[in-house]
């Protein structure tokens, strides 16, 4: 836990948002819960529009029946995002591909947005931010912020072993994708000590 604890937080950093940008993007994973903050994202920046982006990816292709995208534009809805505001990419299926996919089906709709909020799981801030200022460098992006430990996180339902290998798996995508699928990041030595020892206690279904 103590590990897992120094991954969460690490990853969890990120550029904090303006008090006014020009959409937000949801990257769709297997917490539904990101939708509720992709809603509330998009009341905070009074952003013009919400982009609800993913397929199926590693961990939710055996778990859901419809997109990703889908299933957090419902939650949206719910939470009082009016349906002219949403937009729904439903074929991504890993974090570039949210960025990609979703900056094609604005451009065809005539959208060239400058800023842009991440809303996605805590800990994928981090690596969210550094694929959308590689993949889209045309939008200045932040991430909405989180303030959760990764017990709270845990207690919200979310299985431990999962988010220990899901976060090894990310850890290690920082170093692995570092100028090619995404801007580099430094990663400070403690925390590519956890990582290892993670990865060697066997949460290594996600490293490459």
């Amino acid at each position: 836990m103590q590990d897992g604890q120094t991954l969460f937080a690490f990853l969890s950093e990120a550029e904090p948002p303006p008090a006014k940008a020009d959409f937000v993007l949801a990257m769709g994973s297997q917490d539904l819960n990101t939708a509720d903050t992709a809603a509330r994202a998009f009341r905070e920046t009074r952003a013009e529009f919400l982009v609800c982006s993913g397929g199926f990816g590693k961990d939710t292709a055996a778990l859901f029946r419809q997109p990703e995208g889908v299933l957090y534009a419902r939650r949206c809805r719910g939470a009082g995002v009016l349906e002219e505001c949403l937009i729904v990419e439903d074929r991504a299926s890993n974090s570039g591909e949210n960025f990609l996919f979703s900056k094609r089906l604005l451009e065809a709709r005539g959208l060239f947005p400058r800023t842009g909020v991440i809303a996605c799981k805590p800990y994928m801030s981090k690596r969210a931010w550094a694929a959308g200022t590689k993949q889209w460098p045309e939008v200045r992006w932040s991430v909405f912020p989180h303030s959760v430990r990764l017990a709270d996180y845990l207690a919200q339902g979310n299985d431990l072993t999962a988010v220990l290998e899901l976060m090894t798996g990310d850890l290690q995508r920082l170093r692995v994708y570092a100028g090619t699928f995404q801007t580099p990041v430094e990663v400070p030595s403690p925390v590519w000590a956890a990582y290892e020892r993670l990865a060697a206690d066997g949460y290594y279904r996600f490293v490459i």
